[in-house]
């Protein structure tokens, strides 16, 4: 699989519409695994989690969330529809990806892949061991 990469140098932190494109670039390369679930899969950037997600994720700090993949078909998490009529959606969270991107100091494309990966893998039931030998073979 070739890989494409994007290098950027930020003299201020990326916006919500350069998330969105290195977002659509790791999703491209994302090993075929996790890709066979994701036919069609809308990717967002929103700058934090809303109230509602705190709310139903009874988060204490809305830090740490940094992407939720939520189904077409659910209501709320663990609740489906009866009729999925959207499309599945993963939504990452620009402020606290760049927290966790100045805290470790990674290739911020690399990192999104990593936490692509992890949210979709585990959504789709992957076990801990599959999705650490996922995450460490896009690297």
């Amino acid at each position: 699989m070739d890989r494409q990469q994007i290098i950027m140098t930020f003299t201020t932190p990326p916006g919500i519409e350069e998330l969105t494109a290195i977002a659509k670039s790791a999703f491209q390369a994302l090993p075929e695994e996790v890709l066979s679930f994701c036919e069609e899969l809308c990717i967002q950037v929103e700058e934090f989690p809303d109230t509602a997600i705190e709310n139903e994720l009874d988060l204490q700090d809305p830090y740490e969330l940094v992407a939720l993949f939520r189904s077409g078909g659910q209501i709320s998490p663990g609740v489906q529809k009866k009729v999925a009529n959207d499309d599945d959606a993963l939504i990452i969270y620009r402020r606290p990806l760049l927290d966790m991107w100045c805290e470790t100091g990674e290739d911020l494309s690399g990192l999104m892949r990593q936490i692509m990966i992890e949210e979709l893998a585990q959504n789709f039931d992957f076990s801990e061991d599959e999705i650490a030998e996922l995450t460490r073979q896009a690297y």
